[in-house]
């Protein structure tokens, strides 16, 4: 028979065990935290009717989509779920309550060319809160603390927010005279960052026709180290412009009282978000220390979220995270939290041909929430020892002939490590850590668990201060 090769496509990541225990505490943080805000959890189906998918197509979404057919059936995979999330609340439009909030993280195909730190299959974790005609400026405002909160809850420390509003600049491009380029503009601005002033300016004044002065002015109010100063001398000249500004002013100061710092946000003028959705507040989020990864998180409000599926006004704000691009970032920078990935607490390890006093054991464990794995394969003690190490399970229970009469249980806690001090040692040795002791079931089970209860760093991500 010949063998086939195993393989991985490209552009689709497959994680080791310990690594994938990481991204599922990751994905079991941010539910954890988006759950604290009201957001209830959706799963739409990955496969979608193509011309669902497609409505707002064209372009590249045309392009990157999977798309295939089935008898008589065009269907595509998803691409995001932001269009899932319309099709949704058009079609369950009179059973839902208003505003609907709901998080959604789940995998989303694209067939582009794969790279470093881009895939052709990855997780997005999305939050939106969609309104049925209106929607408070109040909702923008509490969508950095979301932000601010999960990040921390991750592990994340240095990161920044950032923070704009569409309407300040499209009034800018009316007082500027740019109305008629301001889709162009727009997304010109949005490379700054990524190209830098002197580019930004060759393509505005080469491509579109921007006058060298105007395009100066521009840059130099999204340049401003104080923006909403620099804006002072354009407001009451443009009721849009104003209504974006006074919209920017709500969320900067609300979202001290939503508990996000003063050091994890800005007003940043350059924000435009690319996307011709976008109508009012708009976020990027950054890594400060790693800024050539660009923004880790990402939204914005959007008037009219189902205008392809229904005549009702939807208006909404979001933000979505690249889960599988920032776990990629965190391991390439050696950020992730190795000390968390351990599959199990204790591996029990039988040394009597009858196993019901280690499986009793497993079960009393369990019963008490510690999780117990057993070990019964034909291999030499210490390469049990080894595999408990090599997995970092941080206790080990031995049950022989002795323990079985007795009714007791070995324990021995694998966790000296080097990580700890000779003093941290002797100190958590004297409160009964690192040592091997034999107690009765029940003592053991309370042992163990009372040693797991010891607060440590549970975070998956270790970020500096």
């Amino acid at each position: 028979m010949e063998r086939i090769k195993p393989r991985t496509l490209s552009g689709f990541m497959e994680l080791l065990p310990a690594d994938q225990v990481l991204f599922d505490r990751m994905v079991a943080i941010l539910r954890e935290s988006y759950a604290l805000y009201g957001f209830t959890p959706l799963d739409t189906p990955a496969i979608e009717a193509s011309e669902v998918l497609l409505a707002k197509g064209g372009g590249e979404t045309e392009k990157q989509i999977y798309r295939f057919q089935k008898g008589d059936s065009d269907l595509s995979l998803r691409f995001d779920l932001t269009v899932p999330l319309a099709k949704y609340v058009a079609l369950h439009y009179n059973e839902l309550s208003f505003p609907f909030r709901r998080f959604q993280i789940g995998k989303v195909y694209r067939g582009e060319r794969a790279q470093r730190g881009r895939f052709r299959e990855f997780y997005q974790a999305d939050i939106d809160v969609i309104g049925d005609g209106k929607l408070d400026i109040i909702n923008e405002a509490e969508i950095p603390s979301i932000i601010y909160r999960a990040f921390t809850a991750l592990g994340l420390r240095r990161f920044k927010i950032r923070v704009n509003n569409r309407m300040v600049l499209n009034g800018l491009f009316a007082l500027l005279g740019l109305e008629q380029q301001a889709g162009d503009v727009m997304r010109t601005i949005d490379k700054l960052e990524k190209i830098g002033p002197d580019k930004v300016k060759a393509i505005l004044v080469d491509d579109f026709a921007v006058s060298a002065d105007t395009a100066d002015t521009l840059l130099s109010l999204l340049s401003a180290a104080d923006p909403m100063a620099a804006l002072e001398p354009f407001k009451g000249k443009n009721e849009l412009f104003d209504l974006g500004v006074e919209e920017l002013n709500t969320v900067v100061k609300y979202m001290a009282a939503f508990g996000v710092p003063a050091d994890h946000f800005m007003v940043d003028l350059t924000i435009a978000r690319g996307l011709d959705y976008y109508t009012g507040t708009v976020y990027e989020t950054v890594m400060l220390d790693h800024p050539e990864v660009g923004s880790i998180c990402s939204g914005g409000r959007y008037d009219n979220l189902a205008e392809y599926y229904t005549d009702k006004q939807l208006p909404g704000v979001g933000i979505s995270i690249g889960l599988t691009r920032l776990f990629y970032v965190l391991q390439e920078q050696k950020m992730l939290n190795a000390s968390n990935a351990a599959p199990a607490d204790v591996l029990i390890l039988p040394m009597t041909e009858d196993l019901s006093a280690a499986i009793s054991f497993a079960t009393a464990l369990r019963a008490q929430g510690v999780r117990a794995q057993l070990h019964c394969e034909q291999k030499k003690f210490k390469q049990k020892l080894n595999y408990a190490n090599k997995l970092s399970i941080p206790f080990a229970a031995f049950l022989g002939e002795d323990e079985v009469k007795a009714g007791t249980v070995t324990v021995k806690n694998l966790l000296m490590g080097d990580d700890f001090t000779e003093e941290e040692k002797a100190d958590m040795e004297s409160q009964g850590f690192f040592k091997q002791v034999t107690l009765p079931v029940a003592e053991a089970v309370s042992y163990v668990k009372n040693c797991l209860s010891d607060p440590k760093d549970d975070r998956p991500i270790l970020d500096k201060e």
